[in-house]
């Protein structure tokens, strides 16, 4: 533990009462995480595959398990959970599946494939906007809202059209042997609430819990803490209330105080040395920080020196903003002899990201963009491979429900959920359910016709594929479907058809080259 101050080493050796480490900014809190890990391994506190670090981004997760996997043998390390709050979920329903009622193979519905599903029923409600309607529907999740409760609790039209779709979307989705990304949450709860002994089994496996950014949990993701920490509450929460910015989306920082009721025996440690910043900076970040109501007091400090002053420069537009930026940029390059890579712009929207690269590249300065959406999670290449995925595996229950319906292929909602509640009485996967004669039976003679041709027309391209070029074969998939010009009738406009079509002609390149490349 050497270079730890001494609040960081009380913190990383505190045990016997659940422990709350006040974090501010810059202050060492990961750092004391994979400290506390290594030193309850190395005491013999605990082995590794009986302690979870749980965070909120993979990013985080990936940098924690490094830095804890750094200060430990392979050996010490084996078992070790470091993940985020959904992983840790989906590990949980994926051994207790069956407990769940779900098929060990279920799906996992993406952002897209839900506001699909959704903006479909909301159709047979005559509801023209279902996006407010779904975000309804997220935040009574993240609260830990049943169906029947949110029937209850609606107020508003928009609350009532939402407890409709809800009940809908959720007998939907369990049909399709599906869960979304908040259920990936919200059922473990459920199961721990509903069988004691599945909580017993997990409280006995992961024996310390350690969270990091407490401030952002929201009120399912504290109550699955509270649930696995037990009675033993032998939890580590490392968080600042200070810097909870996720409240949008059902954070609830108070879940932090809520931790003093639930535990009267909580140990605080407050961090407050920042190893990041100059004084200037601190000192400014404290002033109006003070601003806000507070659940514990914090005074950042640090040895780093004063700092040079902050500069406020007023701008008349957005233009001559993003231009006194970048003459900012130039000054500083050609006074200081500065590296562009010595500089960052922070912007508070994705959108206003344009603006600053347009006069980046008007002035030949490299630039990276972080936090983008990944070109992977676009919908168009999520599409087309999810076709590719089908015909490699027919099986693939998550590709058959992505691609189904895209373009329209006029398989109503009401056909998918038949067909998901047939698949789970035959153990069988989506795709084999429906060419079964007893599925045929229980729909009408146009949405068997429909199924029917689309089940053709798949066996068809899996047995062309058995001996030709995957680029031909996504080719014809793109053909096959008129996707283009189902682009072109969905977008907004004709330049956004244009710069989708352009990311699938990108991946029918990748995948030429993956196949030049021996692939």
């Amino acid at each position: 533990m050497n270079g730890l101050n001494p609040q960081q080493q009380a913190a990383v050796t505190h045990l016997g009462s659940p422990l709350l480490v006040l974090a501010g900014a810059g202050s060492g809190k990961t750092r004391v995480i994979t400290q506390k890990i290594a030193w309850m391994i190395r005491k013999g506190v605990h082995s590794a595959d009986q302690i979870a670090a749980i965070t909120f981004t993979n990013k985080a997760a990936r940098e924690m398990r490094e830095r804890a996997t750094q200060l430990l043998t392979k050996e010490e390390a084996k078992g070790l959970t470091v993940s985020t709050f959904h992983t840790l979920g989906l590990n949980i329903i994926k051994r207790e599946a069956k407990r769940l009622g779900y098929k060990t193979n279920f799906s996992i519905l993406d952002a897209q494939d839900s506001e699909a599903i959704l903006k479909e029923l909301a159709h047979k409600e005559d509801v023209e906007e279902a996006d407010n309607l779904r975000w309804i529907i997220s935040r009574w999740k993240n609260d830990f809202i049943s169906v029947e409760q949110a029937a209850l609790l609606a107020n508003t039209t928009d609350e009532k059209l939402a407890a409709i779709l809800y009940e809908k979307y959720q007998r939907q989705i369990k049909a399709y042997n599906a869960v979304d990304f908040d259920d990936l949450i919200v059922l473990p709860v459920q199961l721990f609430e509903q069988h004691p002994d599945a909580l017993q089994h997990w409280q006995h496996k992961l024996r310390y819990l350690l969270v990091d950014e407490y401030q952002d949990t929201n009120a399912c993701q504290y109550r699955l803490i509270r649930l696995l920490a037990g009675i033993r509450g032998a939890l580590t929460a490392v968080g600042d209330d200070d810097q909870s910015i996720y409240a949008w989306r059902g954070a609830r920082p108070e879940n932090i105080a809520q931790l003093q009721t639930d535990y009267p025996m909580l140990k605080v440690i407050k961090l407050e040395q920042n190893y990041r910043s100059t004084s200037r900076i601190l000192q400014s970040a404290n002033k109006l920080i003070g601003n806000n109501p507070h659940l514990f007091e914090k005074n950042l400090w640090s040895t780093l020196g004063e700092g040079d002053p902050i500069r406020i420069m007023p701008a008349r537009t957005p233009e001559h903003e993003a231009e006194k930026v970048i003459g900012e940029i130039l000054k500083a390059r050609f006074r200081d002899r500065a590296d562009f890579k010595d500089f960052a712009i922070l912007y508070r929207g994705n959108h206003q990201s344009r603006l600053f690269e347009k006069v980046l590249r008007e002035n030949n300065i490299p630039y990276k963009i972080s936090g983008g959406t990944s070109f992977f999670s676009r919908a168009e290449v999520k599409d087309i491979l999810g076709y590719l995925r089908l015909i490699a595996n027919p099986d693939d229950d998550a590709a058959f429900l992505r691609i189904i319906n895209t373009p329209k292929r006029e398989i109503g909602t009401s056909t998918l959920e038949k067909l998901g509640e047939y698949a789970h009485e035959r153990h069988a996967s989506l795709f084999t359910a429906a060419q079964e004669l007893g599925f045929a039976q229980r729909i009408s003679a146009k949405a068997q016709q429909r199924v029917e041709t689309f089940g053709f027309w798949l066996h068809e391209i899996i047995r062309t594929a058995e001996n030709a070029d995957p680029t031909q074969i996504v080719k014809q998939v793109i053909n096959d479907t008129c996707y283009e010009d189902w682009l072109k009738n969905t977008c907004n406009t004709p330049k956004q058809a244009e710069s989708r079509m352009k990311n699938v002609w990108e991946i029918v390149e990748w995948i030429r080259k993956l196949h030049d490349d021996g692939a």
